[in-house]
């Protein structure tokens, strides 16, 4: 039996990427560098955190923003946290940093020294979505109008 190996799929991964583009760009609104929203997340009248997005620098072209998660398990566990570079002229958003770890190959032979997976950069771009996706499904914010 062969391996093969994994070939990077472009189209998904900038599908991805153009997806998140568009649920942050809402999200964030017109927040200028230096700047915080944060999305209180909520489920059954029981809160649960916060999405917090930080449009740490903003330019013509490029605009970076950390996005992170706060809730009641703050100081028991590491809670999620990325850097994400938002492209405006291709509108696409790219996830770079997660964890404290940066620039992610597009591809991994497996298994390697940090145990990343074959699809690890569309991985972190896909849970990025994910997260997305639930603070404008289950989001509330004072300073946003509803979120549907």
């Amino acid at each position: 039996m062969s391996k093969t190996a994994y070939v990077t799929d472009l189209r998904t991964l900038q599908g991805e990427c153009t997806a998140n583009y568009l649920r942050l760009t809402r999200l964030l609104g017109d927040l200028e560098a230096g700047e915080t929203r944060e999305v209180e997340l909520v489920n059954d009248g029981r809160r649960l955190g916060a999405l917090c997005l930080k449009i740490q620098e903003r330019a013509p072209y490029t605009s970076i923003v950390r996005v992170s998660q706060r809730g009641v398990l703050d100081g028991l566990i590491e809670t999620p946290r990325m850097r994400v570079h938002l492209y405006h002229d291709v509108r696409m958003a790219e996830v770079t940093d997660f964890q404290r770890q940066r620039h992610f190959d597009g591809r991994y032979r497996y298994p390697n020294a940090r145990m990343h997976q074959p699809d690890e950069k569309l991985q972190l771009n896909r849970f990025l979505g994910e997260w997305l996706d639930h603070g404008l499904a289950h989001g509330h914010s004072l300073d946003l109008p509803e979120l549907p």
